[in-house]
């Protein structure tokens, strides 16, 4: 078993001590404005406001050798003719003689390399509210003699900022870039005169109809020789790990006029032994004026340590808001920092630009975005409001949702998946079943989270056209799913239900769908309840009871929930059927919906625990689909035990925890949480393969030769269903309209643990005593030294500050 790194809990860093890591294990900087991606190896791109439309910097997915280009920083020894690179790739020296370390902290990363006497530390990261970003290095002479070192700071620009047009419409693009140098920097310019020929167009030109710059630009010191043309930088036959101006030992200051632009800066320094020399890189989408002033601010290069600063307490803030302690330390390293991290992460790039995701993805996946927003509900509420409020602008007059929320939104004004210029600008022609079913659970979470109770008052425009308020768009949204029931009574499945590879069509009907709605109806009754609409209350009441009994009529089969019907009558999920004959989401959603009885609950997640589990999380069914496909179980195209054919899917899991926690059963809950912890997987890292920090979208399963070898990092809904199963489901602190209730469901063996828990500008320290090592259940609660009834922290009676014991027994 192998290690390459480890948890930092005190900086909030994982550590990464090996660099051969065996995919690039990477980081994100940046907001929504200007975004980027770093691997370990400095591999990763960069892109204003859109990964699709934005790119400025290129990278090459899914190639041979991974993870280029990047922000490359190349050393020389003037006198020695060798060279090496400040991260351990791309000219990946013998780590034998190469020291390597790599901190990726939130929002920032840190790399520091040693080789034959010279140490370097490079700090990557984008200021906060900037729109660019800065490379800051320090070399030190460790020898014990005088060193003369050229150093070359290098990007390879796009020359189209969307990225599918910058990689294939080369007979266009390869003639619109040239670069100019300008003291201490590299200027890129695309389409330079455009405006001079004809106006600014849409991807010809920036917001203003001018020509689109960048620049790559140093502070700190001069500037010797510079390249502004890749191949003549990179060399003939030749890559990264030996480009040819660094091997040579200086820049051409060729620029470029036509073919591949890039950014080479040549620093030649001297340092006595023991001298450190700081320099500052910077990088962004600018002209030249813009770029000089944006130089400027790094004359005194201390800003660099001020804004560094900032960033750690802009997010540790956000992080420290939910800290627990536990007997395992890997439980709290995710809680703590990197599941909670990821959250934020997954909320502000939804699924748009990772080393998987492309970045073509230009808006937001609805059903995407809702359960994302759940992630971040304890931590930042009132930036989870205004990302919730945005969704439900996107809600469609008639209570569907906009497959894809498109990045420049119009409220009132856009079409739907029955307009074709929707469709064609989207590519999205059909509804989901589930979209506005998410609605639910996430508005919920924030009327809990925040007391916010006139939130449910606000009036929000619908997506095409009218306006409603939250509570209105709510009845819509299960009314969307009441005029599409099918000969069961229970909704279709139409062009997808959560599962994009199962198209149940307009006639098949979904389980999932069945238990979302049963859930949203259990909503909308507390809210209609709470606002004394009896009216609403009894309309909810007699759906939700006859949905009921048509699941509990056609869908229970005495030891598992089927997972649906297809239009011609094939019952998905049936114990008699030969393949995808146990499904995991119908098991776990019939509890979190609140339908399932107690002896179905536990006779079916036993069932799970039997056919679906293993040493790495639950599998989405079993078996595979290989004879049974399409045009209904399109994951019959993925191999077995992959994806969403069988393989161990982790969004679900997080569900499948709550639902364990929901039964009491604290020990199994946190088994299934162990098997899926990142963390937990940080001695096992040739096998999961990405990054041990974050979760991954999906694990392949036991029919795979590669059994337990993770796959798309870090964009996932898992971030979200696994941090809300850890804070409300094991942790036990669920929000409430009164107050906050305290109901721990753990492993039996721990004795004790505390939380710190901040909830409507209140603190609260948490202590959790479990002295007869039960897995749930409360015996007492005392509040600020009084004991209280029951296990509920009423709203009232919290102070600013408050001290909480909770006996568990």
């Amino acid at each position: 078993m192998m290690k390459y790194g480890y948890f930092d809990g005190d900086n909030k860093e994982y550590v990464i001590t090996k660099p051969n890591t065996p995919a690039p294990w990477a980081n994100y900087l940046g907001s929504p404005e200007y975004g980027a991606i770093i691997s370990n190896n400095a591999g990763g791109y960069s892109f204003v406001k859109s990964g699709a439309n934005g790119r400025i910097i290129r990278y090459r997915f899914n190639s041979t050798p991974a993870d280029q280009p990047g922000r490359y920083i190349y050393i020389r020894d003037r006198e020695m003719a060798d060279y090496w690179s400040a991260s351990w790739q791309p000219v990946g020296k013998d780590l034998s003689e190469y020291e390597s370390e790599c901190r990726h902290g939130t929002a920032y990363t840190a790399m520091k390399s040693k080789y034959k006497g010279i140490e370097t530390d490079t700090l990557y990261y984008v200021p906060l509210d900037k729109t660019y970003e800065v490379w800051r290095l320090k070399v030190t002479n460790q020898d014990e003699r005088p060193r003369k070192l050229s150093l070359f700071g290098y990007v390879e620009f796009t020359n189209d900022a969307n990225y599918e047009q910058d990689t294939v419409n080369l007979q266009y693009t390869q003639f619109i870039s040239k670069t100019y140098f300008r003291e201490n920097m590299i200027l890129q310019a695309i389409n330079e005169h455009v405006s001079e020929v004809g106006g600014g167009a849409s991807g010809l030109s920036d917001e203003a109809g001018e020509g689109i710059w960048r620049f790559f630009g140093v502070q700190g010191a001069e500037v010797n020789r510079y390249d502004g043309d890749r191949d003549i930088f990179v060399g003939d036959y030749r890559g990264y790990q030996n480009p040819a101006s660094v091997e040579q030992g200086a820049c051409t200051n060729t620029l470029n006029y036509n073919g591949n632009s890039c950014g080479a800066l040549q620093i030649d320094v001297e340092l006595a032994p023991g001298e450190t020399k700081e320099i500052v890189f910077l990088l962004g989408a600018y002209g030249e004026a813009d770029a000089r002033q944006i130089l400027g601010r790094y004359e005194t290069l201390t800003v660099v340590e001020e804004e560094l600063q900032e960033l750690k307490s802009y997010w540790h803030s956000k992080l420290d808001r939910f800290q627990v302690q536990t007997p395992d330390d890997n439980f709290n390293q995710m809680v703590n920092v990197w599941n909670a991290y990821q959250c934020f992460i997954t909320f502000i790039w939804s699924r748009a630009a990772s080393f998987q995701y492309c970045g073509l993805r230009n808006g937001l996946g609805y059903r995407d975005t809702v359960q994302d927003i759940q992630g971040i509900m304890h931590l930042e509420p009132e930036l989870a409001r205004e990302r919730l409020t945005l969704m439900l602008s996107a809600q469609v007059s008639n209570g569907g949702g906009l497959p894809l929320v498109k990045f420049d939104h119009r409220p009132g004004h856009e079409g739907t998946p029955d307009d074709p210029d929707y469709a064609r600008e989207t590519g999205h022609p059909f509804y989901r079943a589930d979209d506005a079913l998410w609605l639910f659970p996430t508005t919920i979470r924030y009327l809990k989270e925040s007391g916010n109770w006139a939130y449910v008052d606000e009036v929000i425009p619908f997506s095409d056209q009218g306006e409603g308020t939250v509570y209105e768009h709510l009845r819509r949204a299960i009314q969307f799913s009441i005029d599409r029931l099918g000969e069961h009574g229970m909704p279709v499945g139409l062009h997808a239900d959560w599962n994009d590879a199962l198209r149940l069509g307009a006639h098949g009907e979904s389980l999932f769908v069945a238990f979302q709605l049963y859930l949203a109806l259990g909503v909308y009754k507390e809210i209609a309840a709470h606002k004394q609409d009896d009216a609403q209350v009894h309309w909810a009441e007699q759906l939700r009871a006859a949905l009921g009994d048509n699941i509990q009529k056609h869908a229970w089969e005495g030891d598992r929930f089927v997972r649906g019907f297809t239009e011609d009558g094939y019952v998905v999920g049936s114990r008699e059927n030969e393949e995808a004959s146990l499904w995991l989401n119908p098991q776990t959603w019939s509890i979190l919906s609140g339908f399932a009885e107690p002896e179905q609950a536990r006779t079916a997640m036993d069932l799970v625990y039997e056919q679906l589990n293993t040493e790495y999380g639950a599998m989405l069914f079993y078996p595979p689909f290989k004879k049974f496909g399409l045009p209904v179980a399109r994951m019959a195209l993925f191999n077995g035990t992959t994806k969403e054919n069988a393989g161990i899917f982790s969004q679900p899991q997080g569900w499948l925890i709550q639902a364990e926690t929901m039964l009491g059963r604290g020990n199994r809950a946190y088994q299934y949480f162990t098997e899926i912890n990142p963390a937990a997987m940080n001695d096992k890292a040739e096998i999961r393969k990405i990054e041990p920090y974050v979760h991954g979208q999906s694990i392949e399963g036991i029919d795979s030769p590669f059994f337990g070898r993770g796959h798309v990092h870090w964009l996932t809904g898992t971030a979200s269903t696994v941090m809300v199963s850890l804070a409300e489901g094991i942790m036990g602190v669920q929000p409430t309209f009164d107050g906050l209730r305290l109901d721990p469901c753990i492993p039996s063996t721990w004795s004790e643990f505390s939380m710190y828990r901040e909830f409507r500008s209140k603190r609260l320290r948490i202590k959790v005593e479990n002295p007869n090592h039960v897995e749930k259940g409360v015996a007492k609660v005392m509040l600020n030294g009084e004991e209280l009834e029951g296990n509920l922290l009423p709203d009232d009676r919290l102070r600013e500050n408050n001290d909480v014991l909770v006996l568990m027994g």
